[in-house]
């Protein structure tokens, strides 16, 4: 390595302080996280969702198989379509039968590791390991999440979470260094995400946001913008498949309404205050519940 090019003993021993750093962040937030959320393993199933999802349903009661498997598949159970949260449910009966406990634990260890996913992916973007640090930390500790993680039902919420995670990490890895591979995972983070939750479908769209900041790939790369889009269309060809199954799915189960019984200017209406209550709820977190009616057709009722 020519004087130019060499970091210089100063230069390597500071990256090495770094990456300690990293690696102790890491192991605080997994521990940490993992500590906080253990009271979940003396939790029961609630009568909401979680005996409908686990307990009352024969085909996750009989754990994995291979006729499990093609009903993952091609099942609209309970008006969805999210066939990998249904063996990650059948895999938890498989290893630890219908005790909560094995189902609290597992959604336990993946909000953990998706605490330290967050984390090693805002680095890599950003390469500020303290801020890096404190936004996962936020995310792992924020009131918000604890329904995803005490609510076994909500097992699609930290799959779709463990995936969006990792298509980040990838992501970052493929502004850094292009290749056909990086963008291959990134399909396959996104592809397997959505088959987990379909709220993955606004992925290709954050990616975009990503590209612009905090990774610049405008200036650094010389990337424009038409190409940036041109490599997020097969991801947003993902998420149009997936929004046809979601839609097809949740009309077969009745969770569809139409116009006539909920009209366009309410549904807009109520999507622009649940963007200002989400937000609110993320600065001020009270008055949380799993279950929130739609205020118009309690009005009419």
């Amino acid at each position: 390595m020519s004087p130019a090019t060499d970091p210089g003993p100063a230069a390597a021993a500071a990256a090495r302080a770094d990456r300690e750093r990293a690696l102790a962040i890491a192991v605080t937030l997994l521990l940490g996280t993992a500590a906080l959320y253990s009271r979940t393993l003396g939790h029961e199933f609630v009568r909401f969702d979680d005996f409908d999802y686990i307990v009352d349903n024969p085909m996750v009661r009989g754990g994995l198989s291979l006729s499990g498997l093609r009903w993952a598949f091609t099942s609209f159970y309970e008006a969805n379509w999210h066939p990998l949260t249904w063996l990650s449910h059948m895999l938890d009966v498989e290893l630890f039968g219908i005790d909560p406990r094995g189902h609290h634990l597992v959604g336990v260890l993946l909000h953990a590791t998706n605490a330290v996913l967050l984390f090693a992916a805002f680095r890599a973007a950003t390469r500020a390991t303290w801020s890096s640090g404190l936004v996962a930390a936020l995310f792992a500790l924020h009131p918000l999440r604890v329904e995803s993680v005490a609510w076994a039902a909500e097992r699609k919420d930290l799959l779709a979470g463990l995936f969006w995670m990792l298509a980040l990490l990838a992501h970052a890895a493929h502004a850094r260094r292009p290749s056909t591979g990086r963008r291959v995972l990134v399909a396959l983070a996104l592809a397997l995400g959505l088959l987990s939750k379909p709220m993955l479908v606004t992925l290709p769209l954050v990616l975009l946001l990503l590209d612009v900041w905090p990774l610049d790939r405008l200036r650094r790369q010389g990337a424009g913008a038409a190409s940036l889009l041109l490599e997020k269309l097969p991801l947003l060809a993902l998420a149009l498949l997936s929004g046809v199954a979601t839609l097809v799915a949740q009309r077969s189960g009745g969770a569809v309404q139409d116009l006539a019984g909920l009209p366009l200017a309410v549904r807009l209406a109520n999507a622009l205050s649940a963007y200002g209550v989400y937000l609110w709820q993320t600065i001020r977190p009270s008055g949380l519940a799993f279950y929130y009616p739609h205020p118009w057709l309690v009005e009419r009722e």
